[in-house]
């Protein structure tokens, strides 16, 4: 059973690459992104100040639309493919995932049951921070990832 919890966040700034990638290429663009992004912001002088993150924008398909990059604590300069976003402000419904990311499937479903048990309905955008993984923890049982889903209040 995963814990979901309501949360007020606060706008996080960050830096990262969005683009339109099919389901099947998420890993390489992932690994891409953060490559780039770690490389914009160490020409910037710049580091991150949490987890890697992947946004996406509207309910994966095929294709996603989905934007990979870092929390920091200011916007950046562009450079390249890497551009300053955010992670919005406001009410969000939070879960975190333990296992394997194929398995977060079961997740996202008990995150559906919780938005229509009360009555709540999901924005449009949500992230997923990686707070470890194959990088660090080589037991894909252990990795953790933080899913966080706005509440639309229109």
């Amino acid at each position: 059973m995963t814990t979901i919890q309501m949360i007020q966040h606060s706008e996080q700034p960050t830096a990262g690459v969005r683009e339109q990638v099919p389901m099947t290429e998420l890993p390489g663009f992932f690994s891409r992104a953060y490559r780039d992004t770690l490389a914009a912001l160490r020409a910037q002088g710049v580091h991150p100040t949490g987890a890697p993150f992947g946004k996406y924008y509207g309910r994966p398909g095929a294709v996603v639309d989905v934007e990979a990059g870092f929390p920091v604590a200011a916007a950046i300069a562009p450079a390249g493919n890497v551009v300053s976003g955010t992670l919005p402000a406001g009410t969000v419904v939070e879960a975190t995932h333990t296992g394997p990311y194929d398995t977060m499937t079961d997740t996202y479903a008990e995150l559906d049951r919780y938005f229509s048990d009360a009555k709540l309905t999901s924005g449009s955008v949500m992230w997923e921070s990686y707070l470890s993984g194959p990088d660090a923890e080589p037991d894909p049982t252990k990795w953790r990832t933080e899913i966080c889903w706005p509440v639309d209040r229109d």
